[in-house]
């Protein structure tokens, strides 16, 4: 077998899918994107399908190691995401050729069911607790909601206490039985970090995310990890397990590597079985579209140290949500779970003529650009 066209389509929201075909009829799908950046990424596919094509699909691994290494620049969100869309569409033609979901070929599940965790809130939250109220009428038994919008590398007693009385309205509609994720998404200071996560031990939440950005220091994350006994998480902005060795050196219980950015299936293997040596625990960041998740999915079947499925269906800056695929069952999250997929490759089936369509279209999503109030 050998790959014989690479295509990519940037579709609404702000996804960017890729489809690899090959000489045997077999094809493979896979979502390479940066947020905000999605025709950077798109480019560099194309720069890396000269290393694809004419190559035989069925050697993931070697194809892997020549993506990551075959270039004296390695690393880093676009290259990675590009690697990662790639990886997505060889496990996918993989598993298609062999007529087993790609799980089966990582050795088997090793669970029948993936917790999912939804989302609530803005970066202002308004109304956390009929909002938390209504992801448990609809099943979940865990909901993330972010901390804070943005907040001064100092902050006011108010600004402070305002976080823990949201995550107060949150965990009284969740109750006890129910989990709490609380993302601080880099957005406050480390002196600010550690005084939050130990006012919200009151809360006992499943883990705090990315309490500091992960540029600074991992010094720097290990005193939040020690300033209390909440759970830290991290790594959605981290591209490969030489980049998660640090955060776990400093302590973090849960990490969270993106399937189209930290290097597809392959990687995202490898980084849990690294944070098993540590205790810690997998849970991936996946904000995208469902062949990311799909991707995320196989993954989660095959780890034993996985925790929770990130996931946004229905998420407000999906706008529409449209799925993109012919059938949603494989990806379709029932009171808070989903179902082990059984269909080959990554168990989806893409609706292409639905994705040729928006493609004509496109997108251009930015992310936002915020100033403090100083200007």
């Amino acid at each position: 077998m050998k790959v014989t066209a690479v295509e990519t389509f940037l579709v609404e929201p702000r996804w960017l899918f890729l489809k690899v075909s090959t000489d045997e009829g077999v094809t493979g799908w896979g979502e390479p994107v940066v947020e905000g950046r999605a025709e950077t990424v798109r480019a560099a596919v194309h720069e890396l399908s000269e290393l694809v094509i004419g190559q035989d699909p069925l050697r993931v691994e070697d194809m892997w190691q020549v993506l990551r290494r075959g270039g004296f620049y390695r690393g880093g969100p676009v290259l990675s995401s590009a690697l990662s869309g790639y990886d997505h569409a060889l496990w996918d033609i993989a598993g298609k050729a062999r007529g087993l979901p790609v799980h089966e070929l990582l050795g088997g599940p090793v669970r029948d069911r993936v917790r999912t965790y939804s989302w609530v809130g803005g970066d202002r939250p308004d109304g956390v607790f009929d909002a938390v109220a209504e992801q448990v009428a609809q099943g979940f038994s865990a909901v993330k909601m972010n901390a804070t919008a943005e907040m001064r590398p100092i902050a006011s007693p108010a600004e402070a206490h305002a976080v823990l009385e949201r995550a107060k309205q949150a965990r009284e509609a969740l109750g006890p039985d129910r989990e709490l994720a609380i993302d601080f998404h880099g957005r406050v200071s480390p002196a600010m970090a550690r005084r939050l996560v130990r006012m919200l031990e009151e809360v006992q939440p499943m883990f705090v995310e990315e309490p500091v950005l992960p540029e600074l220091p991992a010094e720097v994350l290990a005193s939040v990890v020690q300033a209390s006994t909440v759970p830290i998480a991290t790594g959605e902005r981290l591209f490969s397990r030489w980049e998660f060795k640090p955060v776990l050196d400093a302590g973090v219980a849960v990490v969270q590597p993106d399937p189209s950015h930290a290097g597809g299936i392959s990687e995202l293997r490898r980084i849990g079985s690294l944070a098993e040596i540590y205790g810690a625990s997998i849970a991936p960041h996946c904000p995208l579209g469902p062949i990311s998740l799909a991707a995320s999915l196989q993954v989660a079947f095959s780890t034993p140290n996985f925790l929770i499925q990130e996931q946004s269906v229905g998420m407000h800056y999906n706008g529409t949500d449209p799925t993109y695929l012919i059938d949603m069952a494989p990806v379709r999250v029932v009171d808070g779970w989903i179902a082990r997929p059984t269909g080959p490759g990554l168990g989806v089936e893409v609706d292409e003529a639905a994705v040729r369509r928006a493609a004509e279209i496109g997108h251009s999503w930015r992310s936002p650009i915020w100033r403090h109030d100083d200007g």
